[in-house]
Formats: structure tokens, C-alpha cells, sequence
């Protein structure tokens, strides 16, 4: 198999270059199924000198191969760089996850030990992800509770035939903002009878800057963005499944709204204890204390963005 590791980046230079040079680095076993592989690197309209500095240092990655777009999406980059990409098996990675040395040989031998037990290829592996917050090391970060995924098809870690990405139709590109175009996706592919390889031994370390205040507003405007597309997700495969995974149900309600007094513990009320907990150097403690109300504003903004499709869909 050769493999097009595709990914999609938008403004993060600084952590784009660890995760391109993790990919120069790959241990491929002489004896593995492993032909060659490539990085296809689509920026979607960065304005940070992402362009220019690839340009650049082309020579010290000979695998990337760099394709650009105007601001769009990373539903767009995504098909784009697979529309680009040269492989038979396609690899999605986010720029902001830094592999290890035997990433690609891992996905490999997961793909090749689920065909054989399978007796096709109609399945894809899915690789571990670590969140960390240390920028100079991030792979020395261990793993948490909080980083096990119980998602069929997420785009952070994962590799698959080619074929089944074209058979399936690509990402929706009507999900332009924050938010399940990945596992709107995965529906797809489990409805043409994919399966599911966990592959642990292929990791990734998302990296993500500590939790502080400042990061407020945008947290609760993507959650105000994944539930409008949350709703779209539901409306393309109207099930319970969905339903649980957008959080458009009364568990999710009774839950969120009791967690967060019907509201009252929220950005403002909770503004003291989070920098406390900043100040004595918890910021993972405080992003999940967090969570409280950014769940709570999720549960809100599906609810309100499925009566807003009602009202439309009624005139």
C-alpha cells in the first residue's frame, strides 16, 4: 500500500512544523506491506506565512507535497487533498498532532490484520490520540481517561482504502462550520459495512495551548457552531444514534441543565474559581470544570438551531 497522509491546516505554523517533521521521521520495516508514502498538505487560506515557509524548507520535507485554497473549510481541504493525493490508502491527521516514529507501520499492520480476518479491505484502522498541552515535548505526555473516543470515524487518527472514501462521496461540504463533518461521514462508511481496527500502537499527540479565560468566547462560539451542525448531521441521518452523538436528547438536557443550575454556573459565576485554579496551574482542571456550561450552551444551540430548521422547513 502507499500512503497519502493527508493534512488539512489553517494558521498553525509553530505546531505545523513538529507534525511535519514527526512525519519525516518514520521507521517503515523492510519486510512491511508499506510502498512509499507522501504528505499532502492543503492550507486552507492560512495567513500566518504557512505558505511561504513551506516553500521555503521544501527541501527538509521531501514527502510533503503542498496544495493551497482560499478560506473554505476543512471539510474542502480534506476532499481536496484527497482528490490531490497519489495513494491507494489515505491517512487523515489534524496539523496540530504529532505521531511517533512507527505511526505509518502501525496503521499498516492494523490494515493488513483486518483484511485478513475480514477477507477484505472493507475496514479502517483507528489510531490512539493524546491531548497535551506541552509544546516542547509533546509525546512525553501520558495517557489519560479523558483521551479514550469511543467515535467510529474521526479525521484526528485514522487510515483507509481510498476506494471507500470515493464509494461514500468525501466530506459534506455544507458543513462549513465547527463540527461533525468527520462522523457525518463515518455514517457513511458504516452504512456501506466498514469496520472498525482500533490501532492504540499508532499514536498522536494533539497539542492544544493551555486552557486560559481568553479562550472563552471562542470555546462557547464553537459550541454555538457545533450544534448548528449538529442539527445538519441530524438532518442527513435523522436516528437516535445521532441524536445521542449531537446531544439533541432529554438526558443531555436533564444532564447539562442540572450540572449548571439551569444555567447559572456559567462563564461569568464560574470566572472566579476557573482563574484560581489557572493561577495554582490546573488549566486541565479548570477547561474541565469548564465544560459544565460549554456543554450546557451546546444542548441550548441544538435546540434552538433544530426549532429555527422547524420554522424554515413549516413556511
Amino acid at each position: 500500500m502507499f500512503f497519502s497522509v493527508v493534512v488539512p491546516t489553517y494558521n498553525r505554523r509553530p505546531i505545523l512544523e513538529k507534525c511535519l517533521r514527526a512525519l519525516e521521521q518514520q521507521q517503515i520495516s523492510a519486510e512491511t506491506a508499506i510502498a512509499g508514502y507522501e504528505v499532502v498538505v492543503v492550507d486552507d487560506g492560512s495567513t500566518d506565512g504557512t505558505v511561504d515557509w513551506l516553500k521555503a524548507q521544501a527541501s527538509e520535507f521531501p514527502h510533503v507535497r503542498l496544495f493551497e485554497q482560499d478560506h473554505q473549510g476543512p471539510a474542502r481541504a480534506r476532499n481536496l487533498g484527497v482528490q490531490q493525493a497519489q495513494g491507494d490508502t489515505i491517512i487523515f491527521i489534524d496539523s496540530d498532532l504529532v505521531v511517533t516514529p512507527p505511526f505509518l507501520q502501525a496503521h499498516a499492520t492494523g490494515l493488513e490484520k483486518g483484511r485478513q480476518r475480514l477477507g477484505s479491505d472493507r475496514c479502517f484502522t483507528y489510531g490512539a490520540v493524546i491531548n497535551t498541552c506541552n509544546f516542547d515535548n509533546p509525546t512525553a505526555e501520558p495517557f489519560k481517561v479523558t483521551d479514550f473516543s469511543n467515535a467510529y470515524f474521526a479525521t484526528g487518527n485514522v487510515a483507509i482504502a481510498r476506494h471507500w472514501l470515493e464509494t461514500a462521496g468525501l466530506f459534506d461540504t455544507a458543513f462549513q462550520l465547527y463540527g461533525w463533518e468527520d462522523l457525518e461521514l463515518g455514517v457513511r462508511l458504516k452504512n456501506l459495512g466498514l469496520k472498525l481496527i482500533r490501532c492504540p500502537e499508532a499514536v498522536g499527540y494533539h497539542w492544544h495551548p493551555p486552557f486560559s479565560l481568553e479562550q472563552i468566547p471562542k470555546l462557547i462560539d464553537q459550541e454555538s457552531q457545533r450544534g448548528r451542525m449538529g442539527v445538519l448531521f441530524y438532518q442527513k441521518h435523522p436516528t437516535w444514534e445521532v441524536r445521542l452523538m449531537i446531544q439533541m436528547t432529554w438526558l443531555h438536557r436533564l444532564l447539562w441543565g442540572t450540572l449548571s443550575l439551569g444555567g447559572f454556573l456559567n462563564e461569568r459565576t464560574l470566572r472566579p474559581l476557573l482563574a484560581w485554579l489557572l493561577k495554582r496551574d490546573r488549566p486541565q482542571l479548570a477547561l474541565e470544570i469548564a465544560r459544565i456550561f460549554l456543554n450546557w450552551n451546546n444542548v441550548r444551540s441544538v435546540y434552538a438551531a433544530y426549532r429555527e430548521s422547524q420554522g424554515l422547513a413549516s413556511s
